[in-house]
């Protein structure tokens, strides 16, 4: 299990790659563009390139890229339906300059109470998005917190989609777990026989192996609030004893973790990281 953060790319791509190796990173997490905006200046390949260069060199590895929130995949706004699947597939592209490992993307909303037609509704966006992007890395559906009309917090709602993409004949589509979000959704974590339960209920209703990356992220407020509020690994509802639980959860071994803290860089990610590294040396 290889430990990292996002990590803020304001300062350059390169930058970034250092920082995440100076405060102890193993992998790393970026925007590939503002979050915040549908659209963003092209990626220049030999920055994109050095980036590669200096990851290989910095021993920073997977890398994964964030999608901009605006991305709402479940609407039932036409309009702003295929304004995400473009924007996706943007972001696809971009991915695939930087030789991501991984794209996560949030869900968005639910488009009717059924949750098989907002899993086909989401399912079409995410394959249409792949097919204008062929070279993308894969795509990997965040869970969501369930607050609002939000579409995924149930790990049912993310099998069905999967299940829908599969028959649709779409490359693999893969799963991000957020601990926080599971967390405020109503998925207990806090011990070894919950992460045990939630587990088994990842695997019956998404697939086993599907896991690809956990966003590991304690909760402040508590379980099934709908809060999707971070804190620090152990000062959360979730504890050191859902963490330590975690990082020796068998089939969780290979999953790379990334951390998304509030707080000051680069003590926030320094602090973190330790405490992970500190439960995983436990699990030896």
């Amino acid at each position: 299990m290889r430990f990292g953060c996002h990590v803020r790319v304001a300062g350059g791509l390169v930058k970034a790659a250092t920082y995440a190796a100076e405060v102890g990173c193993e992998c790393i997490q970026i925007f590939a563009k503002s979050p915040r905006m549908w659209r963003g200046p092209a990626m220049d390949a030999d920055v994109a390139r050095e980036f590669t260069d200096a990851r290989r060199d910095l021993g920073l590895t997977p890398l994964f890229v964030h999608t901009a929130y605006l991305i709402n995949l479940g609407s039932a706004d036409d309009t702003l339906w295929e304004r995400s699947v473009t924007a996706l597939a943007d972001e696809l592209a971009r991915a695939s300059i930087l030789h991501a490992d991984g794209l996560v993307t949030h869900i968005g909303t639910r488009c009717d109470e059924q949750t098989g037609v907002c899993a086909d509704r989401v399912a079409e966006g995410v394959a249409e998005a792949l097919r204008r992007s062929p070279a993308a890395p894969r795509l990997l559906l965040e869970n969501s917190a369930g607050a609002g009309s939000t579409f995924g917090g149930a790990l049912g709602e993310i099998g069905h989609t999967l299940c829908r993409l599969d028959a649709l004949g779409a490359p693999r589509v893969d799963v991000c777990l957020d601990t926080c979000h599971a967390h405020a959704y109503g998925v207990d974590l806090s011990s070894t026989e919950a992460w045990t339960a939630a587990m088994d209920e990842f695997d019956a209703t998404c697939g086993p192996g599907r896991l690809a990356l956990l966003h590991a992220n304690d909760a402040m407020s508590g379980l099934g609030s709908h809060r999707d509020r971070h804190a620090w690994i152990g000062d959360g509802e979730i504890g050191y004893a859902g963490f330590e639980a975690m990082v020796c959860e068998p089939r969780l071994e290979a999953v790379p973790v990334i951390m998304e803290m509030p707080g000051d860089a680069p003590y926030k990610d320094v602090e973190n990281l330790r405490r992970l590294r500190q439960l995983r040396e436990r699990c030896r």
